[in-house]
């Protein structure tokens, strides 16, 4: 399924700046595309796709491409029900940042259920 899909069925998840999709915003922790499924794709901190594996693309703190990279301009960005809201991003800076470490009281917030 496509990111535009996605927006088109008023999803809730996070996509990197290069378009790769990073999972579903669910605080269903057995939903299988759920960041917060620590043994699924998105939740791992093994997986190459999950913003929870430190020394990946998506989850260095080195990586322009990771919200734990206080300095990047170029975190993953957060659609809320198919609309984007901001940016999953420890950098203060950019409008709708959503701190990485405080997502999962976002999505309770938010009703991501």
């Amino acid at each position: 399924m496509t990111v535009k899909d996605r927006i088109n069925r008023h999803e809730s998840f996070i996509v990197a700046n290069d378009g790769q999709y990073l999972g579903k915003l669910s605080l269903n922790m057995y939903d299988t595309e759920s960041i917060l499924n620590v043994y699924g794709i998105y939740g791992s901190q093994y997986s190459v796709v999950s913003i929870k594996n430190p020394y990946g693309i998506y989850g260095s703190p080195y990586s322009s491409l990771s919200p734990y990279n206080p300095y990047t301009s170029t975190p993953p960005a957060i659609y809320l029900r198919g609309m984007k809201h901001g940016y999953l991003t420890l950098n203060p800076y950019l409008q709708g940042s959503v701190n990485p470490h405080q997502i999962e009281l976002w999505m309770r917030i938010n009703n991501l259920y």
